[in-house]
């Protein structure tokens, strides 16, 4: 999948990165794929779906996509094609947004060619590492993390029926875990010619923990358990065996992937 976990410098501090996939207790195939470093400081988790192999092939596309593209630009700045780069937003969240928007373009359009693959698609999150920043990218319901301060805080929003259903207030809180289309997304990659990527930037710090994950992941185990794991242990591979062992635990009812970026001082 990816070469061994390297870490990189950043301001006064340093990442390191960890990752881990399994197919859980209920599926037959691991339709979830993630990059953890090699060569730059990205990382990626994108969960497929689509069946009969499908959503395996949209979220490894995903994912090779998006390494392409960084690798191509790491040393051109003007490489944007064929998507606008947006003037308000620093060069590397531009990045992660054309990555995004070029993998959904490849995903589509191999699904419009193949009736085997037609309906295919892929939840995506990824976070960059430069400079002062993390820069985080997402569409669909995979999530980002920021554990700081003994404290768990979501940096991406589901883009989910649920969410919408919360957001608009149509749900209690009592009502959330009885909601009978908690599954179903309202945004991924391949479901439309072109797709809106969110985008936000964070300032890491020594002791923060990033973990990006598939919903195998938080679907299963709450914040407040996932907090509690991962502040259990200072290795960062051994917190993501960890969260995927208390997924399973907890019913393993889809393919879980966790991966963790932990910020150490320099």
């Amino acid at each position: 999948m990816a070469p061994l976990p390297k870490t990189f410098p950043l301001r006064n501090a340093r990442v390191r990165f960890a990752g881990e996939t399994n197919i859980g207790r209920k599926r037959q195939l691991n339709e979830d794929s993630y990059y953890v470093p090699g060569d730059m400081s990205l990382i990626i988790v994108a969960d497929g779906m689509g069946g009969h192999a499908s959503g395996e092939v949209a979220s490894r596309m995903a994912v090779e996509t998006v390494i392409g593209y960084f690798t191509e630009t790491q040393d051109d700045c003007e490489q944007t094609w064929p998507y606008k780069m947006d003037g308000h937003d620093r060069y590397d969240l531009n990045r992660l947004v054309t990555a995004a928007k070029l993998a959904n373009l490849r995903i589509w359009q191999t699904a419009q060619r193949s009736e085997r693959q037609h309906g295919m698609g892929t939840t995506l999150v990824t976070a960059y590492f430069v400079d002062d920043f993390v820069c985080v990218g997402h569409v669909g319901d995979s999530r980002c993390y920021r554990i700081r301060d003994n404290m768990i805080h979501q940096l991406t929003e589901d883009h989910s029926l649920l969410n919408d259903y919360v957001r608009m207030k149509k749900l209690r809180t009592d009502e959330i875990g009885n909601f009978q289309h908690k599954n179903v997304i309202v945004r991924a990659l391949g479901m439309k010619e072109q797709v809106q990527v969110e985008v936000t930037r964070d300032v890491p710090r020594a002791g923060d923990l990033y973990l990006l994950c598939s919903d195998g992941l938080s679907g299963m185990l709450p914040d407040e358990q996932i907090l509690e794991i991962a502040l259990a242990k200072q290795d960062p591979q051994e917190i993501c065996s960890d969260l995927i062992n208390a997924a399973n635990a907890n019913g393993g009812v889809d393919n879980i992937t966790a991966v963790l970026a932990q910020v150490v001082p320099g």
